[in-house]
């Protein structure tokens, strides 16, 4: 396993995220599979709403591969040319489509942000990046931004 994946599940990355990863892959010679995430619920309810509004549809595949472009543009911008990168487009449901995302790619660790939640609130409303951590075979590297 010579790679990483380095979810990214906003639209604007975490450079704390970012900035660890590019340090892993510099030291252990990696490769970093970044990758934007759409939940697919999301993309769902957004669809909803453009049908009632009368605005044109977006198709999965188009979605897909605006993703990837977001993801090749964090990838270039947040890695030293020393890194082999490669960017994917992903919508599908959250955590299982990152858990696929890793296997399928061949990555030994995980690379993710989180959001800062109370214990109470991570146990009512559960978390990806919890899930993620838990269900996934190898090191998961989490940081974590505001609520």
């Amino acid at each position: 396993m010579d790679a990483i994946l380095v979810v990214l599940l906003d639209e604007s990355p975490d450079e704390e995220l970012l900035a660890a990863a590019n340090r892993h892959c510099l030291g252990t010679d990696t490769t970093a599979v970044v990758s934007r995430f759409v939940d697919e619920a999301r993309y769902q309810s957004s669809l909803q709403q453009d049908v009632r509004s009368g605005n044109d549809l977006e198709d999965v595949d188009d979605l897909e591969e605006r993703a990837r472009e977001t993801a090749a543009a964090v990838a270039s911008q947040a890695f030293d040319d020393a890194v082999e990168t490669s960017a994917l487009g992903v919508v599908g449901t959250l955590p299982e489509s990152v858990l696929e995302t890793a296997a399928e790619s061949d990555c030994g660790q995980v690379f993710l942000t989180g959001r800062r939640r109370s214990p109470v609130g991570k146990a009512v409303f559960g978390d990806v990046a919890q899930q993620i951590m838990l269900e996934f075979d190898g090191p998961v590297t989490i940081t974590t931004v505001g609520s």
